[in-house]
């Protein structure tokens, strides 16, 4: 039997890594039980628990404020990744480890594939970029699994934001000029669980929600699902909400690569938003 361990298990990720893992016992340590910066507890944790996989959902993921809280989105994405994927290396362990669109300049105008030129031009791209080169250099077992527009039921996120809008009755105005595939935490954390009972070689590989929409489009299906009035959500540009990160204008990753690999592929955007609700639905509200 496979033995699991999630670290970042308290997070959005973490929580789905969880319920997806349910029945098999995983070893689930959120951040007050495993610092993954602290290499002697990462390696006291392997050797306690000797797990077969590690599913890495630990993360820095304050975009905007990573422009100024330098030392922080490295230390979360760069130097946990990289003590992780050491003590895995020495332990015998796989490491499996989430990465994100933002490696990329989000100028593209096809989907991405994994061994497509990188070039983040966010400080937050590019401590995630530092995490995957440090993960790969480790060992040639280790994944780095890429995902974009992540939503769920586990933390905060647009598709939640989006409902408490549309439940409070609030008209929002949402940037159609930014492309990418909503990706349900459900489904990442099902594909990851695969990805990590296969065989298949370490490496790069893609996982988001099959096909593409912009911010407003997923807006307006948020507003659909709830049963509300789609055209409520109106449509703007980007320069309507200036951040301190600049925002890809795409964002779309290519599961050529998972496909290839025989891995069951990402079903479409929409269908795992309708199953979403239908799961979580409460917990997308916050209700």
């Amino acid at each position: 039997m496979t033995r699991w361990l999630i670290t970042g298990a308290g997070g959005m990720l973490g929580t789905a890594l969880r319920a997806a893992l349910a029945g098999r016992q995983p070893v689930a340590l959120g951040r007050a039980d495993l610092d993954v910066t602290e290499r002697g507890a990462v390696e006291k944790a392997l050797a306690t628990h000797r797990p077969d996989v590690v599913l890495n959902a630990a993360a820095y993921t304050a975009v905007d404020a990573a422009e100024t809280e330098h030392a922080a989105a490295y230390a979360g994405n760069a130097e946990g990744p990289a003590v992780l994927a050491a003590a895995c290396a020495g332990a015998g362990a796989r490491l499996l480890h989430v990465s994100t669109d933002y490696v990329f300049s989000g100028d593209a105008t096809a989907p991405y594939e994994p061994g497509d030129p990188t070039g983040p031009r966010t400080v937050y791209g590019a401590s995630k970029l530092a995490g995957e080169q440090a993960v790969l250099a480790a060992s040639p077992r280790h994944h780095v699994v890429r995902t974009a527009w992540l939503y769920g039921a586990g933390g905060p996120n647009f598709v939640s934001t989006m409902a408490r809008l549309a439940r409070e009755g609030r008209d929002p105005d949402v940037v159609d000029d930014q492309c990418g595939s909503p990706t349900w935490a459900a489904d990442l954390a099902a594909a990851l669980v695969e990805l990590g009972g296969s065989d298949v070689p370490g490496g790069v590989l893609h996982f988001a929600g099959g096909g593409r929409t912009t911010w407003f489009g997923l807006a307006r299906a948020v507003f659909e699902e709830l049963g509300a009035d789609p055209q409520r959500v109106r449509p703007c540009g980007t320069d309507r909400f200036p951040r301190p990160a600049p925002r890809p204008a795409y964002s779309v990753l290519g599961d050529g690569a998972w496909r290839a690999a025989g891995l069951t592929p990402p079903r479409s955007w929409r269908a795992a938003l309708s199953a979403a609700f239908a799961a979580e639905g409460d917990a997308l509200r916050g209700r």
